[in-house]
């Protein structure tokens, strides 16, 4: 395979999708300060996007300077993952990633994310679908051939897709991707995974735990080197997530099980330096990065149907975190309802200088 993911250098050290975090503001903060060697955007339901919910097509909002960028969908009909594959395709991101590995009970109940795990003959028809929606794409069908997709969205990936580089635009292939758990309600790597294994996704995330489990307990990374000895003879990439510090640690998760990447999620919380290479953390103010953070989600949004506050505070708290007053600033972030708010609590308890606010709110 020549795609993306097989140029990336191993260990591949990528940033989780994480629903109701990763949106393109956190995502640019990441890429900017801690690079990545991978994106992925939140999940998107497939079922939404063909149904005329609005949005799947915000969560597909990126900046180039994230690529590469994976779109994350999600559901249980194969045909609206065919479509949503044409439209990934349409809007020029680098792969197309299929959530089999969400617990949440609002998707598992739904028969989607890691509930697929139980229907596995449901889960071979939606990778086949995406597969075929990127080869279809590749032989010029686009979201015009989509009829379930509104003919407002339609217009809108066209717009889209016309304000991007010339060769993101072009009808070429991009890899498929899955991120799944090692099982339901107990590990089954051993029936599971040769399942998926034998579609030759380019990769394959395994989370460490079941869905019963969802983020309780220890990540199993005996269980995920188990996954990457049944791939030694595919071309899929193997990737571990769960509980991964930081690039270090991934990078002797990685060696210790013969991996070829990791994801981390939840320690990348106000905290992008855990990509960095080593402890050297450059002496940037972490508040400047999340006053940076707010006036980037707030430009994002200005525009859009989506334009509160509210789902940047719990961010702006995580950078707190070693904070003596930590509790009190918190207190007041959670209050703020724009970057200039977001600015006065971090200058009333001396955590920016007046210069370094101008510099982001000039």
């Amino acid at each position: 395979m020549t795609d993306f993911w097989h140029k990336l250098k191993k260990p591949i050290v990528g940033l989780a999708p994480m629903d109701g975090i990763t949106d393109q503001p956190f995502r640019y903060i990441q890429k900017k300060y801690g690079s990545p060697d991978v994106l992925y955007t939140e999940f998107a339901t497939v079922e939404g996007l063909c149904r005329g919910a609005s949005q799947p097509l915000r969560d597909f909002m990126y900046a180039e300077m994230e690529r590469p960028i994976v779109a994350q969908i999600y559901g249980t009909t194969p045909k609206y993952f065919y479509q949503t594959a044409i439209l990934v395709c349409q809007l020029g991101f680098d792969g197309i990633d299929i959530n089999m590995g969400c617990p949440a009970k609002n998707v598992a109940h739904s028969g989607a994310g890691a509930a697929l795990i139980q229907t596995p003959e449901l889960a071979i028809e939606i990778v086949k679908a995406v597969q075929a929606g990127v080869n279809d794409w590749a032989g010029g069908k686009t979201v015009d051939d989509c009829k379930d997709l509104k003919e407002k969205f339609r217009t809108e990936v066209k717009r889209r897709q016309e304000l991007l580089p010339k060769k993101y635009q072009a009808h070429k292939k991009i890899p498929v991707s899955i991120k799944t758990r090692i099982g339901y309600s107990q590990p089954t790597v051993d029936t599971w995974l040769p399942t998926l294994l034998e579609l030759e996704p380019s990769v394959i995330a395994v989370h460490g735990r079941t869905l019963k489990q969802s983020y309780s307990g220890l990540a199993s990374w005996t269980e995920i080197a188990k996954v990457k000895q049944l791939a030694k003879d595919t071309p899929t990439l193997i990737l571990g997530n769960g509980d991964v510090n930081n690039r270090k640690q991934a990078a002797e998760l990685c060696a210790k099980h013969n991996l070829d990447g990791a994801l981390i999620g939840r320690h990348s919380f106000g905290n992008p330096f855990v990509f960095h290479n080593n402890d050297n953390n450059e002496q940037i103010n972490v508040f400047y990065i999340a006053l940076d953070h707010a006036n980037n989600y707030q430009t994002t949004y200005q525009n859009t149907d989506h334009n509160s506050f509210l789902p940047m505070r719990k961010h702006l708290g995580w950078y707190t975190k070693g904070l003596p007053n930590a509790k009190e600033v918190r207190a007041q972030l959670y209050q703020t309802n724009s970057a200039k708010e977001t600015a006065d609590v971090f200058l009333q308890h001396n955590l920016l200088t007046q210069k370094e606010v101008d510099s982001i709110l000039e």
